[in-house]
């Protein structure tokens, strides 16, 4: 019953949070709700501790299992809380330590996009024609950010099948008064001579230095790549995932195929199903733009590790 009361508890949370807040992206708003719950439950040894936000950190991710950035975001927050130093005989003082701690490290993960844009914003000049794809909250910040600073520039944005997210993005272009066309997936390398930047976010970065994104993004980088035109990334640290894909097969089928929304899929079974992302390497990507600072795309395991470990 109180393993049962411990989930229930964490997804009210976090269902109350992402009500409140409809915009705040789905692992930030989990890390709120994982700190909601420690300061609500006292805990008296570090094995209950433990014990009980493994179990908090499951439920979350099973209740939300289309967006696999909870998890990893989950993760990262509880290796980051128990690095504390465990000086103090009293269980109690270590708890309230871990929550100070974990506060802090949330409170900074809030202002992620708004870190991100600033550094984002001297990329994009006035008068310039970028490409984005797919719908990416902290570019869209990023973009805000630069019509703030009075810069106008041409937006094309692929439509981004298969859900076409890509007229999200155009619709909210639209309102900040810049010009935007949205384009067919199969229409990038044929667009790519007028671009002069790409712009993306990603789902999750990898060991390797590269992302995981909506599907096509892959198709984007290398375009790029042969045009040598720069191909930027924007994302929060907390989107970091300790894996090392190589190839496209090496991503995880519970990313790229979100099999949960599948019940009637037996694991392994996605051989016809369409991956919805897909793996870009690290030697397509000019910058990664993040929380961290602007760094070339192998620099953010070593900070991530530098941070975490």
């Amino acid at each position: 019953m109180a393993q049962t009361a411990d989930k229930e508890e964490v997804v009210g949370y976090y269902n109350s949070i992402k009500e409140d807040n409809p915009d705040m992206s789905p692992p930030l708003a989990a890390l709120k709700a994982l700190v909601r719950f420690l300061e609500s439950n006292k805990m008296v040894t570090i094995s209950e501790f433990n014990d009980r936000l493994d179990r908090c950190i499951a439920a979350l991710s099973e209740s939300e299992s289309k967006h696999s950035s909870i998890h990893a975001g989950c993760q990262l927050f509880l290796r980051f809380i128990t690095l504390t130093n465990m000086q103090f005989a009293d269980f109690e003082r270590c708890r309230q330590n871990m929550i100070h701690r974990a506060n802090h490290w949330v409170n900074k993960m809030a202002n992620a996009r708004q870190t991100i844009a600033r550094l984002a914003e001297p990329f994009i000049s006035h008068g310039t024609i970028v490409l984005t794809h797919s719908y990416s909250r902290v570019v869209m910040e990023a973009f805000k950010e630069a019509v703030s600073k009075g810069k106008m520039f041409k937006v094309y944005v692929t439509e981004s099948q298969p859900n076409k997210s890509g007229y999200r993005t155009a619709e909210e272009l639209k309102k900040l008064g810049l010009p935007v066309t949205v384009i067919l997936d199969s229409a990038v390398g044929y667009k790519m001579e007028e671009i002069a930047l790409v712009v993306v976010g990603a789902e999750h970065l990898v060991n390797s230095g590269g992302i995981l994104n909506k599907i096509g993004t892959f198709n984007i980088a290398m375009a790029a790549k042969m045009y040598n035109k720069p191909f930027y990334v924007m994302a929060e640290s907390l989107k970091y995932l300790d894996i090392f894909p190589i190839e496209q097969s090496d991503i995880p089928a519970a990313i790229k195929y979100k099999i949960p929304d599948y019940p009637e899929d037996k694991e392994g079974d996605t051989e016809d199903r369409h991956p919805l992302i897909d793996y870009t390497p690290p030697k397509y990507i000019n910058r990664l733009i993040s929380d961290i600072g602007v760094l070339p795309p192998g620099a953010i395991v070593d900070e991530m590790l530098s941070l975490y470990h």
